[in-house]
């Protein structure tokens, strides 16, 4: 008998191990694919670029057909085959690890959204909208770690969880070469806490999804490589400037961003609701215009800007923030696909790049590093992320002290001009959104069992 139960726990324990493993080797098939479709996301979203770049190359005002056209197919095709796809994406992955109801958890992050979501911010890239590809990014790699733990056939909520978690945090490494801002991430913006149970999840889905992007492209940084410092001194007048006016702007834009989303008031408010297409054409028209009267300095993630007032060849007039910062906020509100990282780190770095001329005794670069991550902040509020993200991106920890004073200044600051994080903020009403929707369908479906046959 002793032999036979001994047997018995045996053959229990192989199960189990076989199991373990199986689940283990599908969770790293997850994380690698994560890394293949970010750089192939990253490759699609810099070839749409370029063809816009050469539609305006060909005929600047071509974009006031292309622009109006592109955002009201773009919005047209999302209210009809691709709801929830529309956005940032990083408050649906935030949403998704707080909604109870499954159900609704694998609608948002079906694969059919996912690649809606490529598709479509691909072509607002075309159409020369201000949105970036990284928060997109992150519900792609929270859409495929949540398929296969459906693959896997997890039971446990916090496992589930956990794999959401992993796939953003794997998004966001992937998408911008930077493990360990991806690890922060995750714990700082999509989860606000830590758990044991789903550290080892997270971890091992940012290094095989970070190493996957490296053996692909190569171990590149975003930025580039800097070396720039800024010394205790005189030179930290930079962080307070960086940090108060990246505060109060980013903040600035959270709350116009968080009113936006509640409805635009009045006869306009109404218009915007009831012909959603035609707004978004009608944003369209304003982005090309913008375009227009920028020279197409608008158009786009914003990263060319970025890279070239960081390293120093190119100097924007002040009126560059001011188009950038307009065009961002009329394509979050035109309801199109698409992210606000790339976007804001190109509007900080402007900010930077003008501070820097009043600063004489700080390297120009390091300003524009310390505007760069005082925005950020500023509208994410997430100064750890923003920190790390910009650090490792131009692969310099000689300013890290310095980002971290100017991350926290701005966060500060942002915080007195809007009282809430903006994610957050957005993910509560997305699930407000959605369950609304969910009672309204539960509604129909009981009329329809009411009605006598």
């Amino acid at each position: 008998m002793r032999r036979r139960n001994r047997i018995t726990h045996l053959r229990r324990s192989a199960r189990t191990r076989t199991t373990q493993w199986r689940r283990s080797v599908l969770c790293w098939i997850a994380a690698i694919i994560v890394g293949l479709v970010a750089v192939g996301f990253a490759g699609l979203a810099n070839q749409a670029s370029l063809l816009c770049h050469r539609l305006m190359s060909w005929h600047p005002w071509i974009m006031l057909i292309v622009a109006p056209a592109g955002l009201a197919l773009s919005t047209w095709l999302t209210r009809t085959f691709f709801q929830g796809a529309q956005g940032s994406g990083i408050p649906q992955a935030i949403a998704t690890l707080h909604i109870e109801n499954f159900s609704v958890v694998d609608r948002i992050l079906a694969l059919r959204t996912a690649l809606g979501k490529i598709l479509l911010t691909t072509l607002g890239l075309v159409c020369g909208a201000s949105i970036g590809r990284e928060g997109p990014t992150v519900q792609v790699g929270a859409a495929i770690m949540h398929a296969f733990s459906r693959l896997m056939g997890h039971a446990n909520i916090s496992a589930k969880r956990g794999m959401i978690l992993a796939g953003g945090a794997a998004g966001v490494s992937a998408a911008f070469n930077t493990p360990l801002a991806g690890i922060v991430f995750a714990i700082e913006e999509l989860s606000h806490s830590f758990e044991q149970r789903t550290s080892g999840t997270t971890l091992t889905g940012v290094v095989l999804s970070g190493v996957t992007a490296i053996a692909l492209v190569g171990n590149y940084t975003y930025f580039g490589h800097t070396t720039v410092d800024v010394p205790i001194g005189t030179a930290w007048i930079a962080v307070l400037a960086c940090g108060i006016l990246g505060g109060l702007t980013g903040g600035l834009f959270s709350a116009i961003l968080m009113k936006a989303s509640q409805g635009l008031p009045g006869a306009f408010g109404r218009f915007t609701r009831e012909h959603p297409i035609s707004f978004a054409a009608l944003c369209g028209l304003l982005l090309a215009i913008i375009g227009i009267i920028s020279g197409g300095a608008t158009y786009g993630t914003g990263y060319e800007q970025a890279r070239s007032i960081i390293v120093g060849h190119e100097h924007y007039p002040a009126s560059f923030f001011i188009y950038k910062y307009l065009a961002t906020i009329i394509s979050y509100c035109s309801g199109i696909p698409g992210g606000l990282f790339a976007p804001s780190l190109s509007i900080g770095a402007s900010i930077g790049g003008w501070v820097a001329q009043f600063l004489p005794h700080t390297a120009p670069g390091a300003v524009v590093l310390l505007g760069m991550v005082a925005y950020f902040c500023g509208v994410v509020q997430s100064p750890l992320t923003a920190t790390v993200i910009v650090m490792e991106m131009c692969d310099n920890q000689q300013v890290t002290l310095a980002l971290l004073a100017t991350s926290f200044l701005a966060f500060g600051v942002s915080r007195m001009v809007c009282s809430h994080s903006l994610y957050s903020r957005l993910a509560d009403r997305f699930m407000d959104a959605q369950e609304q929707t969910l009672q309204k369908k539960n509604f129909e479906d009981y009329k329809q069992k009411k009605k006598p046959e």
